[in-house]
């Protein structure tokens, strides 16, 4: 068992700033308070006015769900840092401002990994939490809410802390509540005992989105990880050809000779500069994508990679947001049951003809969801980074919501930030179950986002009471 010293902000500080998601298309103004302890954090709610607060990390959620223009947005980064590394029992405990970057520089050299880690690690523990954050090994091992031992929550209703452990009500409501049940102090999650800091990866490339399923389908569940890479933008015969993915973190035995198997140093290229031009065109997107189609393997078994370039490749360039430009880009993720391949043969076709192919075009399969506001449940999962200047995109990803909501699917909301609040109630049939758990929580309604609003969850949450 070993106690690492954690690092706080000496003082609170409040700025007035314009904030943005990743995608960087739905900019609002906010006061930034720094919330260094929960101390700072129960004071900053009580103060916060009438467009209430919202806490916030990293920033790396893409759409208006860390947002609340008009209030008070609480910096969590300022309340970050390792608490206990738990080896005997396998548990980590952290502020919530605390990264994934921090945590995996920490446990990887002792010989742990996180049990789940999204596509980027700058992303803090809290927000994890919040969004109830999947990655390649969803149907295996689930969503980061399966691997809490318990996380303190500060609720509003009362402005005390209290400890919720998986048995709480609140626990669910909090996983994929998007900060809007209360606000995460620290969290202690298991981790996932690795001999290695490398990765056993095979790959496979597919012809067309029928190869590419029928692959997945067949052996994805004698791999731990798991992910293809579509080509969004080809058509006819070699629609949804894609390169296949899966791996597991290699043993000693499969290292070269010499060095420390346990070496974690993740390597950074320069970040990009503010105002780099838009080099996400349909004729750039088709020519990275015919690229890395060919240069990818037809069949290759047991390569032996870094951990970071396998889990999260884009974090080697910092400010990647960028290459699209000005406008910005829009990640639409969602998720359909299995037996609804149609929908996501459906959704690459119509982007597809329409010209708004995607270089970042990411199929999953996900294993058995946990309910309420959480994002994954058991099927077929398509995320597309898509540049949010494209003429008629907003009509284009309107009609594909709409299939996914008549296949008793849903979109991913710590990625949205225009789905139609209409199908909402839709695609989270425990909508009001929620609407009711945030309600004895926070009665007053402080805690309030961008996203609220817009999909209009506290004049449902009235519905909800009054039906």
């Amino acid at each position: 068992m070993r106690a690492l010293l954690g690092r706080r902000s000496s003082e609170p500080g409040t700025a007035d700033r314009l904030l943005t998601g990743w995608g960087r298309t739905s900019p609002t103004r906010s006061t930034v308070v720094e919330t260094p302890d929960a101390g700072a954090v129960a004071e900053a709610l009580h103060d916060a006015g009438p467009r209430g607060a919202l806490a916030r990390g990293l920033g790396r959620s893409y759409g208006d769900v860390a947002q609340n223009a008009g209030g008070v947005v609480l910096d969590m980064t300022a309340c970050r840092g390792i608490e206990l590394l738990d080896e005997r029992a396998g548990t980590l405990t952290a502020l919530a401002g605390t990264s994934f970057d921090e945590m995996l520089h920490a446990i990887v050299p002792s010989g742990w990994f996180l049990p789940v880690t999204p596509g980027t690690r700058f992303v803090t523990l809290g927000g994890a939490i919040a969004n109830d954050v999947h990655g390649k090994n969803h149907h295996v091992d689930g969503g980061i809410g399966d691997h809490l031992v318990s996380f303190d929550l500060l609720a509003p209703a009362d402005g005390a802390v209290r400890t919720v452990t998986p048995e709480d009500p609140s626990f669910a409501a909090t996983l994929g509540g998007m900060g809007l049940t209360g606000v995460i102090v620290r969290a202690t999650l298991r981790l996932h005992p690795i001999e290695t800091s490398s990765m056993r990866v095979d790959t496979d490339r597919a012809r067309d989105l029928d190869e590419l399923m029928s692959l997945m389908s067949a052996g994805d569940e004698r791999a731990r990880y798991s992910v293809a890479w579509l080509d969004g933008l080809a058509r006819g015969r070699s629609l949804g050809r894609g390169v296949l993915t899966r791996g597991d973190h290699a043993i000693r035995e499969e290292l070269p000779g010499g060095g420390d198997p346990l070496a974690y140093q993740p390597r950074s290229l320069p970040s990009l500069p503010r105002g780099f031009p838009n080099v996400v065109t349909p004729l750039g997107i088709r020519a990275f994508n015919e690229a890395w189609f060919r240069r990818a393997p037809s069949s290759e078994r047991g390569r032996i990679e870094p951990l970071t370039s396998f889990f999260h490749p884009l974090d080697a360039i910092a400010g990647w947001n960028r290459l699209y430009g000005r406008s910005g880009l829009v990640q639409h993720q969602f998720v359909v049951p299995f037996g609804s391949e149609d929908v996501v043969r459906s959704a690459i076709e119509t982007l597809s003809r329409a010209g708004a192919g995607s270089f970042l075009a990411v199929l999953k399969r996900f294993g058995r969801g946990r309910g309420g506001m959480s994002f994954p449940i058991e099927g077929w999962t398509l995320a597309l980074d898509l540049p949010a200047g494209h003429r008629g995109l907003r009509s284009l990803l309107d009609g594909i919501d709409r299939r996914v909501a008549e296949a008793g699917g849903r979109v991913y909301l710590a990625k949205d930030a225009r789905l139609d609040p209409a199908l909402l109630p839709k695609m989270y049939p425990g909508l009001d179950g929620w609407l009711e758990q945030r309600e004895s929580l926070d009665p007053a309604g402080v805690l309030r986002s961008d996203l609220d609003r817009r999909l209009e969850l506290r004049a449902k949450a009235r519905r909800a009471v009054f039906a």
